[in-house]
């Protein structure tokens, strides 16, 4: 390609999703963005995913970030990864969890194009309620906490499971923990886990029942009180029996943890940054409203223990930043701290979110941007490099 393509600092106007379960406070004291009509603020999406697509200022305009993309997909996002995967290949997200979010697992990658392709040749609507696959993408994750974070995040090792459940009693499904005690593996987990989320009327309302009894004798107990807690949120939901099998984990601000295809989880409170492989593929476990799809659920579930000590993902210092080592290619991220014309070299289309404080970006031809705290930007990978300045913390969003 012979022309000079520019500019190459396009300021974004982002889709802020007003999901019922988003605080109404958190964006707009951590980031400074107006929330006049005291609406949810669930999630900010950065990004060109055609549920909240972006928009970029682009001369005296705005354009929605997918058109520009498509415009030119082999300078805009590099030739490999256009050819690789014909769209930007991550979603970015600022996620504000007022209250919690449904236990879910996401799909491998085979999985979701095998379900998709099942789906669409069924007839299936896509934005049908019993709809399991949106697209057949993955849905792998990072999230980075900004305020103190609570999450759920894979099974707990199985003889602690077994001993939470046993400490509560629940007489309504002892024969159910029984069997599991006698083969504690991962088939084992599997038929408890299954037969827990197939409990119907009398023998779920009794043991939901049970459960919450002791809960509520023992919450000076903050896994007990957890569970009261999400009682208020969801009553009577089967999701409640979660955190007696899932790993609890509260990320501190500035800590991280990546979510693993397959693997159950939920986010219950706090606010962070998250980034994603671009897909909206959600099998639910519980803590919803929502279709519970119990078989296709248990098939895109990895029934293994996840040691406690393996959750939080720590950073290599490098380059001027902090850089996570995400084990898939669909997105990679970054941190910068009080960065002062630090030189950055692009290989990739990138999104950049300034955390703290107002962000300076310049190029070599002579380009600069300022972008207020709270603001992002989309660099495309024809820019080569910039110069970053900011007082506070900045994301960096690439791949």
């Amino acid at each position: 390609m012979t022309q000079v393509l520019s500019p190459y600092f396009f300021p974004m106007e982002n889709v802020i999703q007003d999901y019922i379960w988003g605080s109404r406070t958190s964006i707009s004291e951590l980031l400074g963005i107006q929330n006049p009509d005291n609406q949810h603020q669930a999630e900010i999406w950065m990004g060109a995913h055609p549920n909240g697509c972006s928009k970029i200022k682009n001369g005296g305009g705005t354009q929605l970030l997918s058109d520009f993309i498509n415009q030119n997909k082999s300078a805009v996002l590099t030739t490999e990864t256009s050819e690789k995967y014909g769209e930007l290949p991550y979603l970015f997200k600022v996620l504000a969890a007022g209250e919690a979010l449904s236990v879910q697992v996401h799909p491998s990658k085979e999985q979701a194009v095998a379900g998709f392709a099942k789906e669409e040749k069924a007839g299936i609507s896509r934005t049908a309620a019993n709809r399991n696959y949106k697209d057949p993408n993955h849905k792998p994750e990072l999230v980075y906490a900004l305020t103190p974070y609570l999450a759920m995040n894979g099974f707990r090792e199985f003889d602690q499971t077994i001993a939470l459940f046993k400490k509560v009693n629940i007489t309504a499904i002892e024969y159910l923990l029984c069997a599991f005690d006698a083969a504690p593996n991962s088939a084992g987990l599997e038929a408890f886990f299954s037969a827990i989320l197939s409990l119907q009327e009398e023998v779920k309302e009794r043991a939901v029942n049970e459960l919450l009894e002791y809960a509520n004798a023992n919450k000076d107990d903050p896994l007990f009180a957890l569970i009261g807690d999400l009682a208020e949120q969801h009553p009577g939901d089967i999701g409640l029996f979660s955190p007696l099998m899932l790993n609890v984990i509260t990320l501190q601000p500035g800590e991280a943890m990546f979510l693993y295809a397959c693997t159950p989880h939920a986010y219950l409170k706090g606010t962070g940054l998250e980034i994603m492989a671009n897909s909206d593929n959600v099998l639910r476990a519980g803590l919803t409203p929502k279709y519970i799809d119990v078989e296709e659920l248990v098939a895109c579930t990895k029934f293994e223990a996840i040691p406690f000590d393996t959750l939080q993902f720590t950073p290599e210092e490098k380059e001027g930043g902090e850089y996570y080592a995400i084990p898939v290619d669909d997105f990679k991220f970054a941190l910068f701290e009080s960065a002062d014309d630090l030189s950055i070299s692009v290989q990739s289309a990138e999104i950049l979110i300034a955390l703290d404080a107002d962000l300076t970006l310049t190029h070599s031809n002579g380009e600069s941007v300022t972008i207020a705290k709270g603001e992002s930007v989309f660099i495309p990978a024809y820019a080569k490099q910039y110069q970053l300045t900011s007082k506070g913390r900045v994301a960096r969003a690439f791949n």
